[in-house]
């Protein structure tokens, strides 16, 4: 039997949760679906550029964990600029977490250097 989830913390719902190519009706599109932590994992770790251990522990999840789902994230968002395809985030066992801590937008934390 598996080992059962832990529920990963987000800082919050995207007010944006659908992407699509311009001037493609959605009927005609496939659609990925990008799960909350999905999202959070990209969002800790592209735009805050947080190190992988700094990003896991504010979701509450392990390193390797953070880099499987990183990981996930970056081949669907792949595969919708590459295929033109639609973005949708949505979904996943998550505890949101919408207060000043967690740092949303803000680009607090360990920052990668290039």
């Amino acid at each position: 039997m598996p080992r059962p989830k832990c529920c990963r913390n987000v800082c919050g719902v995207p007010d944006k949760n659908y992407f699509k190519p311009r001037g493609i009706p959605i009927s005609q599109l496939e659609e990925v679906v990008l799960s909350l932590d999905e999202y959070e994992a990209i969002r800790l770790a592209d735009y805050e550029e947080l190190y992988q251990e700094e990003a896991a522990a504010r979701m509450n999840i392990s390193r390797q964990t953070f880099g499987r789902i990183i990981e996930a994230a970056h081949k669907k968002i792949a595969d919708v600029l590459i295929n033109g395809k639609a973005l949708k985030i949505e979904g996943g066992e998550v505890a949101v977490n919408e207060t000043e801590s967690c740092g949303h937008g803000k680009g607090r934390g360990a920052k990668r250097e290039n």
